[in-house]
């Protein structure tokens, strides 16, 4: 039998979360009770819907929504969520109505489902629906039905349902008040999930839809599928799957929007439609946007969302923006203390939800407490490990600074002198970079801040360095990628990432007990990839003429990070990041539809010379 056991301090707060878990179910069970309706939208189709009430009613209660792709379950009026392991229960304390919504032909919904369904925004009849018709809809029977409510709606949802929180915004129901779209999915093309410039993350995309995709004929409460790899080799199974169309053959024939992406390899109509950010003017309800700093999915989409929300409605609504030291939806969750071998001092989730997401509804739907201390942009800025308050994003403190690639590895603010200076790697197809050192079966959250050290010692990954620094710099906003290469193929990727390279001497000083060797530790704060046929335009791509110098200059998402002094910089440069990405033939033909055998070596040069000066621009923020 193993054996165990457990400090005092740690038995202790284990107890404590029990009893809290205990009493806020036993709460809740007794204050709240359940309803399961059938909501009819305007052309006669009926979305499933899950309300939770408050039993009190000395007072009117607002309305809080999330809907979703993902399942309103448990189904049953008997049958609760498990709110009280969750920080939901502090909206239950506040006595919320409490709503979940299964999403237009998911689970036990009525109708058809569509991916990111476009917003119409001129409507012409009932039988033209939207998402944010249906939010409408929802919000109108919502409020004509359930007993003691408030009149006063919000809205939100964390990924596909942040999507769902932005079409909600987009509704223009009277009763909306405040939406927050936490990870939204906002651009399918250019840095969300399935593809970032034009590349395909081909590991996340295969194994959501082999589940997701699955066609649903009629309603049901539970999807069966996703696709059984039989090992825990990742890497080794999609190497040895091939080409995109042999995961097509795996895929099967019934998956409408695997199919979608391989008859749209280019931004097209298809996809420019599905782009949320060209429909957000004239929103009304106040917008609390909310992402990770280290989200491996949507922290382009919450950048993004935010960005051109203030763009399209100047000076005229409230709209902020919150990014914290978080993967995918980890502000949801209790902690927030650590990421992988990443630390940030405190439990910055916690902190979250308590003094900003609550604070915010409670304002706004039940004008309660003051937020009008709540800056614009609240970010945590990692390497330093506090929250920054901003008046604007990007702070307008930042002043962009070239650093430029130098021959020999160097990175630093002078454009090299050396003529006809260029570093060269040979990309292989058949032996790609992969994205993380370790073997596993599923894509981790923790390659975001994983120690690139086993990359940097590949011959096909270019590594530029700073000294070391003699003060702090802190970074805050879009980088962006500037490389002059040249290729003897048609066509390549481009891999750029961002590393906090840690003193040989560091040790981790807090949190838990960490084995991992941390001197030296290349941290990623910020990795991108670019798919070089775009470079001129994602609309119309174009080959590469062989061994002639031309630009790829493309942005990676924002990032606030401060490189401590006594740190280094580091840029590192590859082809390929593997099974994250799918695997460029190197050759300008359809990828989707390429064979095993039309993929090729590539001889990459990037140059570091007067005339083709390549590097990276850093937002620092001058303090």
């Amino acid at each position: 039998m193993k054996k165990f056991c457990l400090s005092l301090p740690t038995v202790f707060f284990c107890a404590m979360v029990f009893a809290q878990s205990s009493l806020d179910s036993a709460w809740i069970l007794d204050n709240y009770y359940k309803i399961e309706r059938m909501i009819p939208m305007r052309d006669g189709v009926k979305l499933f819907t899950s309300i939770y009430i408050p039993k009190d009613t000395t007072e009117k209660h607002p309305v809080l929504m999330t809907r979703t792709p993902y399942s309103c379950a448990p189904y049953g009026e008997k049958n609760f969520r498990n709110f009280w392991s969750g920080y939901q229960r502090l909206y239950m304390r506040e006595n919320y109505i409490i709503v979940f919504q299964d999403v237009r032909g998911r689970f036990m919904s009525e109708g058809e489902f569509e991916d990111i369904r476009p917003f119409n925004p001129a409507k012409k009849s009932p039988q033209e629906t939207d998402e944010a018709s249906d939010t409408y809809d929802a919000i109108d029977w919502l409020l004509g039905n359930l007993p003691h409510n408030n009149g006063r709606v919000g809205v939100f949802g964390i990924s596909y349902p942040g999507f769902y929180s932005t079409m909600a915004a987009l509704s223009g129901h009277p009763a909306l008040k405040a939406v927050s779209p936490q990870a939204p999915v906002t651009e399918w093309f250019i840095g969300d999930d399935f593809h970032h410039n034009g590349a395909l993350m081909l590991m996340d995309g295969f194994a959501f839809y082999t589940r997701f995709g699955v066609p649903r004929p009629s309603p049901v409460k539970n999807y069966t599928g996703g696709y059984q790899l039989n090992t825990m080799d990742n890497y080794n199974f999609y190497l040895k799957t091939g080409a995109l169309k042999n995961f097509a053959a795996l895929m099967g024939d019934s998956i409408r929007f695997w199919k979608d992406l391989y008859a749209h390899p280019n931004y097209d109509d298809f996809w420019k439609s599905r782009n949320v950010r060209n429909h957000v003017q004239g929103i009304k309800p106040a917008m609390l946007v909310v992402g990770g700093l280290f989200d491996a999915e949507d922290c382009y989409g919450a950048w993004r969302l935010y960005e051109a929300i203030e763009k399209k409605n100047p000076a005229s609504s409230f709209n902020k923006i919150v990014m914290g030291p978080w993967y995918h939806g980890q502000w949801s969750r209790p902690d927030g203390s650590s990421l992988g071998n990443a630390r940030f001092g405190s439990r910055t989730a916690e902190w979250y939800q308590n003094h900003i997401e609550v604070p915010f509804f409670n304002y706004h739907l039940k004008g309660k407490g003051n937020i009008s201390a709540l800056k614009e942009a609240t970010i945590f800025l990692t390497g330093r490990n506090e929250w920054k308050e901003f008046d604007q994003w990007p702070p307008a403190g930042k002043k962009d600074q070239y650093l430029y690639f130098q021959p020999g590895g160097g990175l630093d603010g002078v454009k090299p002198t050396t003529p006809g200076s260029f570093s060269e790697y040979t990309s292989d197809p058949s032996k790609p970079v992969p994205y993380t050192e370790d073997v596993h079966a599923n894509r981790t959250q923790e390659y975001m801040t994983d120690d690139q050290r086993f990359a940097s010692r590949r011959p096909d990954v270019l590594v530029f360095e700073t000294p070391v620094l003699n003060k702090d710099i802190t970074v805050t906003g879009t980088v962006i990628a500037d490389l002059l290469v040249s290729l003897s193929s048609t066509d390549a990727d481009f891999v750029v990432k961002v590393i906090d390279v840690y003193p040989d001497n560091y040790r981790q000083v807090s949190g838990p007990r960490n084995d991992y060797p941390m001197g030296g530790y290349q941290m990623l704060v910020r990795g991108e990839i670019f798919r070089g046929r775009y470079r001129n335009s994602f609309e119309n791509p174009t080959a590469f003429t062989p061994n002639k110098v031309e630009r790829v200059k493309f942005e990676l998402p924002d990032i606030a990070h401060t490189f401590q002094k006594g740190h280094r910089i580091m840029i590192q440069v590859q082809s390929s990041w593997f099974p994250l990405a799918d695997r460029n033939p190197q050759q300008f033909i359809n990828i989707y539809t390429a064979d095993d055998k039309d993929f090729r070596k590539a001889q990459i040069r990037v140059y570091h010379d007067p005339k083709n000066a390549s590097g990276v621009i850093l937002p620092i923020l001058e303090e």
